[in-house]
């Protein structure tokens, strides 16, 4: 899935390649589509789509909804905010970051999106310029492949290592990077992989960018949900090795991804981003884009300091459990294996072996045919990168998963190579 963006010029045309990109959404209403609940007369279960709100196990903590109400109630906060975020909501993400950093960030260093959506958006657009490229993780998430496209910029792929825990191809980097190359993406803990980077692995991608002379696009939106042995360490703690663009929002840690809460944040101590240009540009650029709402932005400093930590370990170890019983379950089906245990996020890729199947050509096939006779959705890899393999999403509540494994495992018994 090399979805570089040459323009190519055809007899006087432009011909882009965000056609040729593939989303994550647009796969997946596809496979809806296939889905027939009515002949298959089962409930439909996506496993496909980062959204934990979709299962009532998962839901946010009262002190964010009583944030929100106490903000509309106010009345205070019906007008506009600057464009860049509301004040005391920059200081509060900047105090809330500050506190896993060795330095102090200030409400200067945060500038509040729609989501980390926005805030990849952001990032690509400040960094295009003609003839730049910028090295994107694959597997990875499809959004930075689309916002590429959009803004001209060039792709190039580096591996993320399955037989090292998904860690960063750190000799690939360096082979692709040249004078045009303006940022690396990492995103930590992982989607697709659920993987999470030890503070040594994220020392050695600071120094190679370093090295490189390129900076860190650090995509933290599963910010703190590690369950596994290794902490969530954030890529901020190496901003004065290299200048990081840290990416954030509410909306996984919280459960709240349609409150479209994010932000943009210059981790980045010795000041490379502070010239008067830059952030004028970057200041510009928010005129346009008008950030998410008023008042939810008013609710995220009662939300950032008033949050319980156990409400934060009831999501930990529900996802934990999920992630357990995902992987049993996939176990006792012949032809998936999950090669590496998930140790954060909320999905996990899983590898399909053709071979143990009579009638499937691929990971979109295999992924068609499961949503037609069974409505169980999956991601097909394909969409991340990594073709013959599926993304599946675990934050569901257990009896969903155990249905939709067990009706994936009668689709293997159907579809099994007769020897």
């Amino acid at each position: 899935m090399e979805n570089g963006t040459h323009v190519h010029h055809q007899g006087g045309g432009l011909v882009d390649t965000t056609a040729a990109t593939i989303t994550i959404k647009g796969i997946l209403s596809l496979l809806l589509q296939n889905v027939d609940e009515e002949e298959s007369k089962k409930r439909l279960i996506s496993l496909g789509m980062g959204d934990p709100t979709a299962y009532s196990c998962f839901h946010t903590t009262h002190v964010a909804q009583e944030a929100v109400v106490d903000a509309i109630q106010s009345d205070k906060f019906n007008g506009y905010a600057p464009t860049v975020g509301l004040p005391q909501t920059r200081r509060a993400i900047a105090e809330y970051l500050s506190r896993d950093l060795p330095y102090k960030l200030t409400s200067d260093d945060v500038f509040i999106t729609s989501g980390c959506t926005q805030a990849i958006d952001v990032a690509l657009a400040m960094l295009a310029r003609p003839g730049a490229n910028i090295l994107l993780p694959r597997p990875g998430f499809p959004i930075y492949e689309l916002c590429s496209a959009f803004r001209n910029l060039e792709v190039r792929h580096f591996d993320l290592l399955q037989e090292s825990g998904w860690e960063v191809d750190l000799d690939a980097v360096e082979a692709l990077a040249d004078q045009n190359t303006v940022a690396m993406v990492i995103i930590n803990p992982g989607n697709p992989c659920g993987n999470v980077y030890s503070y040594q692995h994220l020392e050695k991608i600071a120094e190679t960018a370093k090295k490189l002379e390129i900076l860190v696009i650090a995509d933290e939106v599963y910010g703190h949900l590690a369950f596994g042995d290794k902490p969530f360490v954030p890529m901020g703690v190496f901003g004065s090795t290299v200048p990081v663009l840290t990416l954030g929002s509410l909306s996984k840690r919280w459960i709240v991804p349609g409150w479209r809460l994010g932000w943009f944040v210059t981790t980045d101590p010795c000041g490379t981003f502070r010239k008067p240009k830059i952030i004028e540009r970057i200041k510009k650029y928010f005129d346009i884009l008008g950030g998410p709402a008023t008042f939810i932005q008013a609710a995220v400093p009662s939300i950032l300091e008033q949050t319980e930590e156990i409400f934060f370990k009831k999501t930990i170890y529900l996802l934990k459990q999920s992630s357990d019983l995902c992987c049993d379950r996939i176990k006792e089906i012949p032809c998936i294996t999950c090669p590496s245990k998930p140790e954060g996020s909320m999905a996990v890729m899983v590898k399909l072996d053709l071979s143990l199947l009579d009638d499937i050509s691929d990971d979109i096939d295999f992924c068609f045919k499961l949503a037609k006779e069974e409505s169980v959705i999956f991601l097909p890899g394909t969409a991340v990168g990594l073709k013959n393999w599926i993304r599946v999403t675990f934050a569901v509540d257990q009896p969903s998963l155990e249905e939709a494994f067990r009706r994936t495992k009668s689709f293997y018994q159907r579809h099994a190579r007769k020897l």
